[in-house]
């Protein structure tokens, strides 16, 4: 009976540690995905209008993405960087809408963008 039980402990804990089957191994967290938040399209020092053209497009075509049921159901991460674009630009476009651009969120916006087109390809 114990020899059973560590068993199943030792099978457990074995699988908790392992990953899916995925065969995309670009998992390191959001913050080390974007290191390069500087080298951003979208700026503070654009202008406004053009800012908001640039999110809204960015948006828009990850709500497209998110709503697609291929990319819902790929392996790929497609979808969940589709869902994070559309959330960082809907912040950024909020900040834009009261004539603020918010440095962080473009360039998040921007990045999370670029890696969703990254796994469609």
């Amino acid at each position: 009976m114990i020899k059973r039980i560590c068993v199943g402990a030792m099978i457990a804990f074995s699988a908790s540690a392992g990953h899916a089957a995925d065969l995309i191994g670009d998992y390191a967290p959001v913050a080390a995905q974007c290191d390069t938040l500087a080298a951003s399209s979208l700026t503070v020092g654009q202008d406004i209008a053009f800012l908001r053209g640039e999110v809204v497009s960015r948006m828009d075509h990850a709500i497209a993405v998110a709503e697609d049921p291929r990319w819902i159901a790929s392996t790929r991460p497609t979808f969940v960087w589709a869902s994070e674009t559309k959330v960082a630009c809907g912040k950024a476009y909020g900040y834009l809408q009261s004539g603020w651009a918010d440095g962080d969120y473009l360039a998040k916006c921007d990045c999370f963008h670029a890696k969703m087109i990254r796994f469609m390809n």
